[in-house]
């Protein structure tokens, strides 16, 4: 039997167009949730920032709560990704260098784009419990993530204090409050400044073997 061809509209397959449009919703999304606030945000404003229609957005995603969902999703997951290749290499035994490199990556996934910090930290709380119950999950995951660049750089016997849960918990709180105030400071400090104090405060949870 064989292979089922791919539809094609304008030269192109149309799952990569319905692909490219979802993009852009996000994008747009990102924009939008983050200029007006998710509460003050309308379908329409993100179809006009895409410059997409509304039969569209609903082709993509069920309502705006999915697309912030999606937006943060994307957030979360650059973020995830940058810290996962940093850790990558030999084993480290200090572990303020580890605090450093993880840092670093995550504060460098956020990038200077302060809009993905006000969408991912401050849009998506208390929206929804379907939403809260995303961003409990999400948080499970960074403490997923905690502990493979733990055990990834300091080796699998290193045990944080308060165990990994606990820990993780305290470090993601810390790290979304000053990641949030130094994307949003109109004078901010340089990232060397950022990591210097978030390093200081998560190297205190991870002892030495």
């Amino acid at each position: 039997m064989s292979a089922p061809i791919a539809r094609r509209y304008g030269g192109r397959p149309v799952a990569d167009r319905r692909a490219d449009r979802r993009n852009r919703f996000i994008d747009a999304g990102l924009q939008v949730f983050a200029d007006n606030g998710y509460a003050h945000s309308s379908v329409s404003d993100v179809c006009a920032a895409a410059g997409l229609s509304r039969r569209q957005f609903y082709e993509a995603f069920e309502d705006r709560e999915a697309l912030l969902v999606a937006v943060d999703d994307r957030i979360q997951s650059d973020a995830r990704a940058a810290v996962l290749a940093a850790v990558i290499g030999p084993p480290m035994s200090r572990p303020r260098a580890v605090a450093e490199r993880i840092l670093t990556a995550y504060v460098g996934a956020l990038g200077p784009d302060a809009r993905r910090a006000q969408v991912s930290f401050v849009e998506t709380v208390g929206v929804s419990p379907a939403v809260e119950e995303h961003r409990r999950a999400r948080r499970a995951a960074w403490a997923q993530t905690f502990e493979i660049a733990v055990r990834a750089t300091l080796g699998s016997e290193v045990r944080p204090v308060g165990g990994y849960p606990m820990a993780a918990t305290a470090l993601i709180g810390t790290v979304h409050a000053l990641v949030y105030e130094w994307l949003r400071s109109e004078e901010r400090p340089p990232i060397t400044d950022l990591v210097d104090v978030l390093a200081t405060v998560s190297s205190a949870l991870l002892p030495t073997k």
